[in-house]
């Protein structure tokens, strides 16, 4: 049968004018694209929550809000602009709080190409903290992180200087000497072989005493140096001066030094044989952070050296290696303390599978040559464990007396 030949009337062309008519009502909505504006404001947005997420510690959730920040300012401008550097500065904070050193560079690193010469406000992601943490961070140390830190010292000089603020003045001056002290611990340490170190070092500690002479860090690095220069009257006296400046403050006053920072001057203090300064220094800070291990392994150090250097300043009074019962009742209390804050230090060192091979072995042979001056400490412990039941056991017998009473 032959195909019909379509009337004049056109069928489909009313089914499509109904279609159209009703196209609205048929069809999904398509998306439409964000505007740059929008973009950039919503990517703002998670920055925000990301950040909120991090000052209260939740790191691991503020990560994919960053991520999704940066991913939307890339796509605005099709590619990293300054827009991105608050994301990246984010970014590189939340990989460090989650230990990730590798992506924290790799972020502090994207955004120094962006703002190489910290010139972008830190509101806006900018700034000098970058370039510190890239020196902290290095693979390489040494002269790179000099060069990192010399960035850094550059740009603090000029806001320092340029800046008529009083106290942001002070605040620059400081940051600026704490970086200087930086730059000195490396020349004292990894650039230590090089020719100039002791003159750079010397260069350095003048400028940071004279922009920051009251600055707690920048006197203990003094100390540092001129341990090291072997003019130790001048260390114990900048050391004298840094501790007037916070011990009688509390933990929490900002010029009280930070943990780290107390750790090394207690070894300083020691160093120097101000053993009962040092010992108030690492008594305060396992009050603190009560699972320090280098801060109880210090405290039984130096515990050790306080009873043997006592003992070697009554023996030379008396010229005389013997010492009578209450001078060694002493002796033995301080090396007990001596062993108690040393077997703490082991102890937490096994807990935390600490990784400081050379602390662990000098522990361990302290430990071995008080349980040979003392006595065994299992035996102690025993005869405490003793004493306690039998204590615990007087008590009952009380309670039961007066109880029948």
């Amino acid at each position: 049968m032959a195909k019909t030949k379509p009337s004049g009337k056109n069928i489909s062309g009313r089914k499509q004018r109904g279609t159209l008519k009703n196209l609205d009502r048929v069809m999904p909505d398509r998306p439409n694209p964000k505007k740059p504006s929008e973009s950039k404001e919503l990517a703002e947005e998670l920055l925000a929550r990301s950040s909120a997420l991090l000052q209260t510690a939740q790191a691991e959730e503020a990560l994919p809000l960053a991520l999704r920040a940066l991913k939307q300012f890339k796509q605005e401008a099709s590619g990293l602009t300054l827009q991105a550097l608050p994301a990246l500065s984010l970014l590189a904070e939340i990989n460090l709080e989650l230990g990730d050193a590798n992506e924290a560079r790799n972020y502090f690193s994207q955004a120094s190409q962006l703002d190489p010469d910290g010139l972008i406000p830190e509101s806006q992601g900018g700034g000098v903290e970058k370039f510190l943490w890239l020196a902290q961070l290095s693979e390489e140390g040494g002269q790179d992180s000099v060069s990192w830190y010399e960035k850094a010292i550059t740009i603090l000089r000029n806001e320092a200087s340029s800046t008529l603020d009083s106290i942001m003045k002070a605040q620059k001056s400081r940051k600026l000497a704490t970086v200087l002290c930086s730059v000195i611990e490396i020349y004292m340490t990894d650039l230590s072989w090089e020719a100039d170190a002791e003159s750079r070092c010397e260069s350095l500690i003048t400028e940071a005493i004279l922009i920051a002479p009251d600055s707690p860090e920048t006197l203990q690095t003094l100390a540092n140096v001129r341990i090291s220069q072997q003019r130790v009257d001048e260390a114990k006296k900048a050391l004298v001066d840094s501790l007037a400046l916070w011990k009688h403050l509390p933990s929490g006053n900002e010029t009280v030094p930070d943990f780290p920072t107390r750790i090394s001057l207690a070894r300083l203090l020691m160093e120097v044989e101000m053993v009962n300064d040092a010992m108030e220094v690492l008594e305060r800070l396992t009050e603190e952070d009560d699972t320090s291990v280098e801060a109880w392994y210090l405290g039984g150090w130096c515990s050790y050296l306080t009873a043997e250097r006592s003992k070697r300043s009554r023996c030379r009074a008396t010229n005389s290696t013997a010492t009578d019962g209450a001078e060694e009742s002493v002796y033995e209390a301080m090396l007990m303390s001596s062993r108690g804050w040393l077997r703490n230090s082991l102890q937490l060192y096994n807990l935390q599978d600490y990784e400081d091979d050379r602390l662990r072995d000098h522990a361990l042979e302290l430990v071995r040559d008080l349980d040979a001056i003392l006595g065994d400490a299992k035996e102690e412990d025993e005869e405490d464990e003793a004493e306690d039941e039998v204590w615990e056991s007087d008590i009952e017998n009380e309670d039961h007396e007066m109880d029948e009473t």
